[in-house]
């Protein structure tokens, strides 16, 4: 079942001079910058080992609906097992989804950060436009999204504990989702 996204006007923002905020923008340029240079092994060192990772599906219903992510449905629903076999069968024949490999372009912006009630855990929105080309046949794919993450301080860095994507479309326009967001 899909996560809640978090309702963060009670929460406490952190300036972006904050050197916390600093840290949590530079994990999310360097995971991006792992994630486009398909350095998914180094990628996965960097998330929690009860990592929960969300990207359900986007509905499109009236605003008294209360939802606009379909109950139950995800794209994804994974957690480190998941994900560290996902990566493996990349390097696998049976990748035909990824061969040729996708060429990627992730652009995180709007970047807000905000304390939470565990002093060892940030939360952390962003908005992710990413860019997918193919081939050379296909016309390019983009993809936004609002992503919420949960960062963890462990062993004095910061780890991916959580990921929410909520994409901006109801209907994909790509052949596959075979990449992480």
């Amino acid at each position: 079942m899909s996560s809640p996204r978090v309702d963060t006007r009670d929460m406490k923002s952190l300036s972006f001079s904050d050197p916390r905020h600093l840290e949590a923008h530079q994990f999310l340029v360097d995971e991006s910058y792992l994630l486009d240079a398909q350095r998914y092994d180094q990628w996965l060192g960097n998330l929690t080992d009860d990592i929960r990772y969300d990207v359900p599906v986007r509905v499109t219903t009236a605003r008294s609906a209360g939802f606009d992510t379909s109950p139950g449905m995800s794209h994804f629903d994974e957690n480190k097992y998941s994900l560290s076999l996902r990566v493996a069968r990349f390097a696998t024949e049976h990748a035909w989804t990824e061969d040729p490999p996708s060429r990627l372009r992730h652009f995180i912006t709007n970047v807000r950060t905000f304390e939470t009630d565990r002093d060892d855990e940030l939360f952390v929105q962003s908005a992710l436009l990413l860019f997918r080309s193919r081939g050379d046949n296909r016309e390019p794919n983009l993809i936004s999204a609002l992503r919420e993450d949960i960062l963890r301080r462990v062993d004095g860095s910061l780890k991916l504990a959580k990921r929410l994507a909520i994409m901006d479309e109801s209907v994909l326009r790509m052949q596959n989702l075979a990449i992480f967001l």
